[in-house]
């Protein structure tokens, strides 16, 4: 099994993990557990291949499901024994975002040779999972906590696309892209690093506008 298909059934897993917690945390039955670990786990992925125009993954091989529910049961009967499980899902978010980013840029890359190709597509399958899971368990989306969340998707996939043109390894550059996006990502969660956000301004009076 490659690298890449490593971070793809561990992204998965991952991902799938966080949407489990996060059923827990609304105290849903187990078919809820299977249902938010199965969405999060393949949104993103779902996503990046109907944009590239290729085979949607779990389609084609179905053991992606299996991954799901069977780590849905795990964290339906393990999830009582954690007891900051909002802190765990944020800190596996982080790691399935790390991993998700260089697998998506990794297929875009493969599907169109576009480096801005790959680098979206990174960010898309690294985050759209995520968002699905928070929007689905009405939880406050991680795109709007303050410290920074999509930019890390972006440092990963974008180390990767460089690496790769660069003619790194594929190994080495996919271990060195994940632990860029994961360090920025823990960063924001350990020190709250944010970057410049939009503030609004009074609107003008009336007279002004004449």
């Amino acid at each position: 099994m490659d690298p890449i298909q490593l971070l793809d059934y561990a992204g998965v897993a991952v991902f799938a993990a966080t949407g489990a917690l996060a059923a827990s945390r609304k105290e849903l039955d187990l078919i809820g557990f299977m249902f938010l670990a199965g969405v999060t786990g393949t949104g993103g992925g779902t996503l990046r291949d109907l944009v590239l125009g290729v085979p949607v993954f779990w389609v084609e091989n179905h053991i992606y499901i299996i991954v799901c529910a069977v780590v849905a049961l795990l964290v339906f009967f393990g999830a009582p024994l954690v007891e900051y499980r909002y802190r765990l899902l944020l800190w596996l978010d982080a790691a399935g975002l790390a991993a998700y980013s260089v697998l998506g840029a990794a297929k875009g890359l493969e599907a169109s040779g576009s480096a801005i190709v790959a680098v979206v597509t990174g960010m898309l399958t690294a985050t759209f999972g995520g968002v699905l899971r928070d929007v689905l368990a009405g939880e406050p989306s991680v795109l709007m906590r303050p410290e920074v969340y999509v930019s890390a998707a972006l440092v990963g996939a974008s180390v990767f696309t460089v690496a790769d043109l660069a003619g790194v390894q594929g190994a080495v550059a996919a271990l060195i892209a994940v632990t860029a996006a994961f360090l920025v990502r823990g960063g924001a969660l350990k020190f709250g690093w944010t970057i410049p956000r939009y503030r609004s301004r009074p609107g003008r009076p009336p007279e002004e506008l004449e």
